[in-house]
């Protein structure tokens, strides 16, 4: 059986999911390297501005803005068929 795509093991052992940058969006993957698991920009190493995460069936699982690599303001918690399940806000 060929081994599909899988997380990338970074030096510390943490896995790190496979990733593409297209039009300054960071487009992470599930392990199965085809579906997507997140989606948003980076400022640096952090995440910064509207991030989006999908189940491994494609559908919306959560969304929520990021300033300077913290999560701010509502973030949207979906259900199994993408509607809006919980909005939980961030400020501190």
């Amino acid at each position: 059986m060929e081994k599909e795509k899988c997380d990338i093991n970074s030096k510390d052992g943490v896995k790190q999911k496979p990733f593409d940058v297209i039009d300054g969006y960071t487009i992470k993957y599930h392990a199965n390297g085809k579906t997507i698991w997140s989606k948003g920009k980076m400022a640096g190493d952090q995440p910064e501005g509207y991030w989006e995460w999908y189940r491994a069936d494609g559908t919306i699982k959560r969304s929520g803005y990021f300033e300077m690599g913290e999560p701010v303001g509502e973030w949207i918690t979906y259900d199994g068929k993408g509607e809006k399940y919980k909005i939980t806000n961030r400020d501190k």
